[in-house]
């Protein structure tokens, strides 16, 4: 099977040259060891999911890396722990070696979770570690593009950015439907249906019993994996406790816990409601994104021919509007300004997507899944940053459809093709 290319091998490869420890983090089955192996096949690799040697670190971790750590230095080698997160106890023994030993690239682990953001890590390891999130392939990275940098184009010409984005490659409704459906998990994207279905629910289960454990103790994971379930039917949508609490007849702090460890895991993400100074009104509920919308669409048994005519567009909207928000998040760490995502609604105005860069730059989204736009879509983009909050910040608004055209509907107000997000060179 060819191995595609991932946009975070250039940044890893030089945090080697650089970090004593660097650690690849996300969830399982998104390509972290494919992705090491491929750029540095002379490892020795150590996997912990391996019970030997597992158990053997369990019982003598700092002589057992020690031994390995004087090894790899002869060979001139880093040494690669695969599925850490099964051994978090082991960052204190990690410390003592590289402590001793400041030389780059010692080590990389790659796990599930962040070892270090655990309550049974015993050391944070701060100053020796470089740490990246690998997130499933991007549509960039599927169709072979560089990473989008729509949002540095905004940064570099926030009033006028039309003329610097590239020509949109060309797509159908067809297309992009399927890249929704089918989303972005490496060996489980390519299979048909049925067969991803199934390996989609079966790859969740897997999470339940194997990777929640070392993350925090679940007294009911059949709560969780329900839970699971009602995200993915929620997906895109504002996050409501008591809602979630009523259906899964379960305690509120329960509910949060679990959430928190799904977050943690790579599988959701609550997006913060964006305020500011003049905006006094704004509801502060985060909204829920489900990090895959593969998998959620799986969960909800729907595939490719759920979205033909006379299909529920809401739910296709907020299908669109999770996709667009997983594509702008993959592809902030490569970005030249530090972006934050964010949502917000008023009474009666909503904008799906707020990005906020230093220097009071915004770029708003709203998302419409049809092939056709006008002027009374950007209607609240236009209150929001003329009138509304916004009004004191540099802004750029834009309408992401299912069309092919890129279109100014005035300054800096753009219809964006969904294929804007995989048009950026390499």
């Amino acid at each position: 099977m060819k191995v595609i290319p991932r946009h975070l091998a250039i940044r890893l490869e030089q945090a080697l040259g650089t970090s004593r420890v660097v650690n690849v983090v996300g969830p399982r089955q998104a390509g972290k060891t494919t992705l090491v192996r491929d750029l540095i096949a002379t490892a020795s690799y150590i996997t912990l999911d391996d019970d030997g040697a597992r158990a053997a670190l369990e019982v003598d971790p700092y002589g057992q890396l020690q031994l390995a750590s004087e090894q790899a230095r002869k060979a001139k080698r880093p040494i690669v722990l695969d599925e850490v997160q099964r051994l978090p106890e082991i960052t204190f023994a990690l410390k003592r070696i590289v402590d001793a030993d400041n030389r780059p690239g010692q080590f990389v682990l790659t796990g599930s979770s962040d070892i270090f953001t655990t309550g049974k890590a015993y050391d944070s390891l701060a100053g020796r570690v470089m740490t990246f999130i690998l997130r499933p392939l991007s549509a960039a990275e599927i169709a072979e593009q560089g990473p989008c940098r729509l949002l540095d184009v905004v940064a570099d010409h926030p009033r006028d950015c039309l003329r610097e984005l590239p020509k949109a490659r060309s797509f159908t409704r067809k297309q992009a439907i399927e890249l929704i459906v089918r989303g972005g998990f490496p060996e489980i994207r390519k299979l048909d249906d049925q067969d991803r279905t199934h390996r989609y629910i079966s790859y969740l289960d897997s999470i339940v019993e194997r990777d929640v454990a070392p993350i925090a103790q679940v007294r009911k994971p059949d709560t969780l994996r329900r839970l699971i379930d009602q995200l993915a039917e929620r997906t895109a949508e504002e996050l409501s406790i008591a809602a979630l609490c009523k259906v899964l007849a379960a305690r509120k702090e329960t509910v949060n816990d679990y959430i928190d460890i799904l977050y943690r895991l790579g599988i959701v993400h609550r997006l913060g409601a964006w305020t500011s100074s003049g905006g006094k009104r704004e509801v502060k509920a985060s909204k829920l994104h489900f990090l895959d919308t593969g998998c959620a669409t799986a969960l909800r048994a729907e595939d490719s021919s759920s979205f033909g005519i006379g299909a529920d567009q809401v739910a296709l909207g907020h299908l669109l509007e999770s996709f667009v928000f997983i594509e702008l998040e993959k592809c902030l760490p490569y970005l030249t300004k530090r972006w934050r995502l964010y949502h917000w609604r008023q009474e009666g105005r909503e904008i799906d997507i707020v990005a906020e860069a230093p220097g009071r730059l915004l770029a708003v989204f709203e998302m419409k899944a049809a092939a056709t736009v006008g002027l009374d879509d950007f209607r609240h983009i236009n209150w929001f940053l003329s009138e509304g909050p916004g009004k004191s910040y540099k802004g750029t608004g834009f309408v992401v459809y299912l069309g092919t055209d890129l279109l100014s509907f005035g300054a800096g107000r753009i219809a964006l093709p969904l294929s804007m997000l995989w048009s950026f060179d390499s």
